[in-house]
């Protein structure tokens, strides 16, 4: 990528090539996948064939190497195309779960497990939240002590996206200290595992949420699982870190996504308002709907101002303290500005709006996932003024 111009020309064409195949092949079907609880494993395939599940991946691994602002078009467009996190959430769970491998596992890991991933063959996941907690993560609980070359875990996590059909697991655990067999106390005692999944002892219980219904989801149990000791990523003890650097990719995505379902509610309330008609005239003819639908297009606006600023920091190789600060605040920004269009977006399609199929609808119960998920709202300001040195 060497100029803006040539960014500009590939992120128009990035585009179009996955505003076509969200088209073609998932907006006919996602409210049927909805009902259903899921969607066809097939997809997966089908986005790795175009290239979608590579981006930002090496290329010695299947993937084709991309900045976040070519990423961010490919959340964006499919979230305003699609209308449903849980489509994203699912099919894009590998995002979650591979850069700490690519980051600190070794080659031989790397090799073993990315390229079937990136094509489809295989679901990579994230395991970090428990049933004890979430936003609290240097008091997780599961274990996993070290007996000979093998690592074996014990215990739970919950709210695991991708959670039951995962065939790696990137799981974060509590090991014991340099000098001690048992497991440490604090951010120091926390290491990362790759877990594949069918190793014996590891079981799942599927949950029913709100919202992203067509998103698996679930709760792992871990029974004496044992890992080779080769699957640990990092150093021991380093766990901590590399969950704290995983999060800030999340929730810059997560930004990106939030646009796009923001984006999606205005884009059928506008098309509802223009043919709907009220007291003789077109809703969007009213003057109190022409404002909501200008509220909604300012926070658009600013979401995308603020997405495109703190990426193109990124891209340029910042990652400080206070850029770290942008991303939290941004994440609450922009799911604040989806939940907004949502709201709106329902007001205007009036009873049409709380009919499931519609994406308001879909979208609307889909908010407040987006407002916890990858660190809720009340941490993101936290962690921000923590980084600011308030």
């Amino acid at each position: 990528m060497n100029t803006a111009q040539d960014l500009a020309q590939d992120q128009a064409a990035l585009q179009d090539l996955v505003q076509r195949f969200t088209q073609e092949r998932i907006a006919p079907y996602v409210a049927a996948w909805d009902e259903a609880g899921g969607f066809p494993r097939t997809l997966y395939q089908e986005a790795a064939a175009l290239g979608l599940l590579g981006l930002g991946y090496p290329e010695a691994l299947g993937g084709t190497p991309a900045p976040f602002a070519l990423r961010n078009v490919l959340s964006t467009t499919m979230a305003r195309v699609a209308g449903s996190g849980g489509l994203l959430a699912s099919l894009f769970s590998l995002h979650i779960g591979l850069p700490p491998l690519l980051r600190y596992g070794s080659l031989a890991l790397q090799q073993e497990v990315v390229p079937p991933v990136l094509r489809g063959e295989k679901i990579a996941a994230l395991a970090i939240t428990e049933p004890s907690g979430g936003s609290d993560v240097a008091n997780l609980r599961t274990t996993a002590r070290r007996e000979g070359d093998a690592w074996v875990l014990n215990g739970e996590k919950t709210f695991i996206t991708s959670g039951m059909r995962a065939d790696w697991i990137t799981c974060a655990v509590r090991t014991g200290a340099a000098d001690s067999s048992q497991p440490s106390k604090g951010a120091a005692g926390i290491s990362m595992l790759l877990v594949p999944g069918d190793t014996p002892g590891l079981t799942r219980t599927e949950l029913h949420k709100m919202g992203w219904w067509c998103s698996d989801t679930a709760t792992l149990h871990f029974d004496n699982v044992r890992v080779p000791g080769r699957y640990l990523l990092g150093e021991e003890g380093a766990g901590f870190k590399i969950i704290m650097g995983n999060f800030n990719g999340e929730r810059l995505a997560m930004s990106a996504m939030a646009l796009g379902f923001a984006q999606a509610c205005y884009d059928e309330a506008l098309a509802w308002a223009r043919q709907r008609k009220s007291f003789g005239a077109a809703l969007v003819e009213h003057q109190v709907i022409r404002h909501k639908l200008v509220d909604m297009q300012m926070r658009m606006a600013s979401t995308e101002a603020w997405l495109n600023a703190v990426t193109a920091r990124l891209d340029a190789g910042e990652q400080s303290s206070e850029w770290v600060a942008q991303v939290c605040m941004l994440k609450n920004h922009a799911t604040q500005s989806m939940q907004f269009c949502a709201d709106q977006a329902v007001q205007i399609l009036g009873g049409m709006g709380f009919m499931r199929g519609s994406k308001a609808e879909r979208i609307y119960r889909e908010v407040k996932v987006m407002m916890i998920g990858g660190g809720a709202e009340e941490i993101m300001k936290e962690l921000a003024a923590k980084q600011l040195g308030l």
